[in-house]
């Protein structure tokens, strides 16, 4: 699908939070917010993952946000460990919903990539425990969250874990210690590494799939 891009900025208790909108030319079904992994280690919102993350996305019809954390960028304050990061998050969600109100009635994804997996969990729990809107799906790629969160966490029961079989930087048995106690599926693609290469068309293939059945 064809698309247009725009910067925006929201703001975040921190400041400035720097912002790409994926934007279709046709009218938006709804929207996607995608998050980009470590900060300090080279994350940005231009990362692969989260840029395949958000064309799959596009091909929907949504309109993609793509912020730049604290500290990256344009975007002011500094490295949070995800708790200031999804602070953040939530005001741009606010905000994002007061400017685009027709995107914000249709569907509405929530995904992240490593880094971004921890501070995605801890938005959708943190509106789930307040009783607020959340997401219609949640998608986590090289899954983090275990070591950005606690065992005080809300995720819905179709969460998708997309991991590598191979990761080097979070090793799938840890996603698996993640996943058992909450009854996780977790969608293994095999001979994958952490940045997914050589992989990409499967990983953008799978949430597709999942993006079909919204």
């Amino acid at each position: 699908m064809q698309a247009r891009t725009e910067k925006i900025t929201f703001q975040g208790a921190a400041g400035a939070i720097d912002c790409i909108l994926d934007i279709p030319f046709q009218a938006p079904v709804g929207w996607a917010l995608v998050l980009h992994p470590h900060s300090l280690q080279g994350g940005t919102r231009d990362n692969k993952i989260v840029t395949t993350i958000a064309r799959a996305c596009l091909e929907q019809g949504l309109l993609v946000v793509r912020p730049n954390f604290r500290g990256v960028g344009a975007s002011e304050g500094e490295f949070d460990h995800a708790v200031g990061e999804a602070a953040d998050m939530l005001q741009l969600i606010q905000q994002f919903t007061q400017s685009w109100p027709e995107a914000a009635m249709g569907k509405w994804v929530l995904a992240g990539f490593s880094f971004g997996t921890g501070v995605a969990a801890r938005v959708y729990s943190e509106l789930a425990q307040a009783q607020k809107t959340v997401p219609d799906t949640v998608i986590l790629v090289g899954s983090a969250v275990g070591r950005f969160t606690n065992d005080n966490l809300t995720l819905p029961d179709d969460t998708l874990l997309i991991h590598g079989e191979d990761d080097e930087v979070v090793p799938l048995s840890e996603v698996m210690d993640f996943a058992r106690p909450r009854v996780l599926p977790v969608v293994v693609i095999p001979e994958a590494t952490h940045f997914f290469h050589g992989k990409l068309l499967i990983l953008r293939r799978l949430v597709q799939q999942r993006l079909d059945v919204l």
